[in-house]
Formats: C-alpha cells, structure tokens, sequence
C-alpha cells in the first residue's frame, strides 16, 4: 500500500471518528456561535480549495489547460441555473473542444 493511500484510509478514520465521537461529547449542547459559522462555510471553502488546485495545478505550478475552460463552463451554466446533466455535458463538450484545439 502506498504512502498516499495510508493518508487517504487515516483521514478517513480520523473523519468517521470525529464525527461519532462530536455528538457523545456534546450532547445537546449548541455549538459556540463563532463555531457555528465557521463550521458552516469549512465544508464549500475546502471543496472550492480542491477544484481549484485539480483544475489549475500541475504539482508544481499553475498550469491553463483545458479543465480551466471547462470549470468556466460549469460555472456559466450554473450561473443560469442549468439543470445538472447540461452542466456537465458542457462543461465536458468545452473542455473537449479547447483540447482538440490546442
């Protein structure tokens, strides 16, 4: 088993842990409202974090290639509010057509 792999299954305890483990210690208790607010915006601001480095990361630098385009595409349709299937199929239709023209 690979080192990457290792992190992934730890994380991946460590999360379902965290999460059975939150209810017992609180109880019935609010969480604290600075708490409250951060836990709210943690899960979108991490999922933005990934897509951003997957779609415009190399590893090392910043790389435009055609998964940028289709992010942008994704990001239009969802702008208008376009059902999920047109999302997707444009964001892959763009990121397809800027491949095959460059």
């Amino acid at each position: 088993m690979s080192t990457t792999w290792l992190i992934v299954l730890v994380v991946g305890a460590a999360t379902v842990a965290l999460k059975g483990v939150a209810p017992v210690l609180l109880g019935r208790r609010e969480l604290p409202a600075p708490v409250a607010r951060v836990n709210g915006a943690l899960a979108p601001a991490l999922l933005a974090a990934l897509v951003v480095v997957q779609t415009a990361g190399d590893g090392a630098s910043l790389t435009l290639d055609p998964r940028v385009a289709g992010v942008a595409a994704a990001a239009v349709a969802l702008l208008l509010r376009a059902p999920l299937i047109v999302v997707l199929a444009s964001s892959a239709g763009v990121a397809a057509a800027v491949n095959a023209l460059t």
